[in-house]
């Protein structure tokens, strides 16, 4: 089992969906918040004050690398789950 994969089954991280909010009114990840990609710069804070690690999904894994990448800039412990269906098998 992969780190990634033992973090999302034991719950111990908090799952951001990057993905617009009409894509994730069409499915997602249960319990996940939805920070579209646009608008990470600008909720910093409120996510610098979720619990870490943040596990990061969009459609692809496209959107979400690049807000991981971003937030790992700011010091934030984050993973790229990549796919919400990815994240969502684990969990």
């Amino acid at each position: 089992m992969t780190t990634l994969e033992k973090i999302i089954r034991e719950k111990k991280c908090t799952i951001v969906d990057v993905r617009s909010p009409a894509e994730f009114a069409g499915g997602h990840v249960a319990g996940s918040l939805n920070v579209p990609l646009q608008q990470i710069a600008s909720r910093l804070d409120e996510l610098k004050s979720l619990e870490t690690p943040l596990v990061l999904c969009c459609a692809s894994g496209n959107r979400s690398g690049q807000a991981q990448q971003y937030l790992a800039q700011q010091g934030i412990e984050c993973y790229n789950g990549g796919s919400w269906f990815d994240v969502n098998y684990y969990q």
